[in-house]
């Protein structure tokens, strides 16, 4: 999940024109009108997509208005309902197997309502499939960032992902580390099929990453990249959501155990410097020795940040993203310890998952 974009697709490199109606696209959509407009219009003309079907997961808001509105200018847009969620299953993975049943294409591009695509994301995605001989494309979106919380948490969490999946290992057929981004996620209809598609991650809260590690498992290549220039997101437009979108994820992504969020913890909570900040609230000179400590590890963040292509700027949210970001790690921890997690309005028990309302 690393910015170094790894399958750069130039407009020039699009000589062989995508199938047409090769691609049928499906946008799960709760709650979704203030974003649902720009996502669905970022695909309207993309060449090689006979359909974009939004699937109505029980919104409450405007959604369905928006989407019925579009339709009368966009022939080739449709929306399902989802009606109930199924015990068993995460409204999210229900939508998308519910819009997979209305598709019928050689390919299936799983995007997020909040997705902003560029003209040729598509094009891109086919091109990539047919160079590389992958089954799966996934990119890690250019993530838009607007609050001082928003370029504190986000940059933070995709540098900490970048070095447990990176593209190299994912992509590399003799490894078995396997990963995807299900803010753009393009998949063969047959694979899906063969693999169980979301029936078989029905209670998955990382649907992606558990499709990706099955399309792995059954010897078929993925390609996963970044979507620098290819597709953009603006993840939560709030800090609760925020907050409440990586407490539903974050233990899960970071390996799933209490070790693991140790691990973390330790490597990334500068010990060190504070405490020799706060032993130098009496001894001056070691005040000063823990502030260059300090700004030691913040410019090494501010490294990673180049090299990943994040804007140098966010290096001085580094302070405020380690607490932010140890602060809903352990949350994220006593959720999944005590079975339950929330998103949307729905509330999940985890091991087993099903909704339980």
């Amino acid at each position: 999940m690393a910015s170094i974009d790894h399958h750069a697709c130039p407009t020039e490199t699009l000589v062989a024109e995508p199938s047409v109606g090769s691609v049928t696209v499906i946008v799960p959509a709760r709650n979704e009108e203030a974003v649902i407009a720009a996502c669905i219009a970022s695909l309207a003309n993309q060449r090689g997509i006979a359909e974009i079907l939004v699937v109505n997961d029980q919104s409450t808001d405007g959604t369905a208005s928006v989407v019925s509105g579009l339709m009368e200018k966009i022939p080739n847009l449709r929306l399902l309902e989802s009606g109930e969620l199924p015990d068993g299953w995460v409204g999210k993975n229900h939508a998308l197997w519910v819009g997979v049943q209305q598709a019928k294409t050689p390919w299936l591009l799983f995007t997020d309502a909040d997705a902003e695509h560029e003209p040729d994301s598509v094009s891109c995605a086919l091109h990539i499939a047919q160079e590389h001989g992958a089954a799966l494309v996934s990119f890690s979106p250019e993530q838009i960032t607007e609050t001082w919380y928003e370029k504190a948490l986000i940059p933070f969490i995709y540098l900490r992902l970048a070095r447990r999946f990176s593209y190299e290992n994912v992509n590399d057929p003799s490894s078995t580390a396997a990963a995807a981004n299900g803010q753009f996620l393009m998949m063969r209809r047959d694979l899906y099929d063969a693999i169980g598609g979301h029936s078989a991650v029905a209670g998955e809260v990382l649907e992606d990453v558990a499709l990706a590690m099955r399309v792995k498992a059954a010897g078929h290549r993925i390609s996963f990249g970044s979507g620098k220039g290819i597709v953009r997101v603006r993840m939560y437009r709030s800090f609760q959501a925020m907050w409440q979108g990586w407490k539903k994820n974050l233990y899960r992504l970071m390996g799933g155990t209490p070790w693991a969020v140790l691990r973390e913890t330790e490597s990334n909570l500068p010990w060190i410097p504070l405490l020799v900040i706060v032993l130098g609230l009496k001894l001056p000179f070691l005040f000063f020795v823990g502030v260059l400590l300090l700004i030691a590890r913040q410019t090494s963040y501010g490294l990673d940040l180049a090299r990943n292509q994040y804007r140098l700027s966010f290096i001085f949210y580094y302070v405020p993203a380690v607490a932010l970001y140890v602060g809903v790690l352990w949350a994220s921890y006593r959720s999944h310890v005590n079975g339950r997690i929330q998103w949307k309005g729905r509330e999940y028990t985890v091991g087993t998952p099903e909704a339980v309302k």
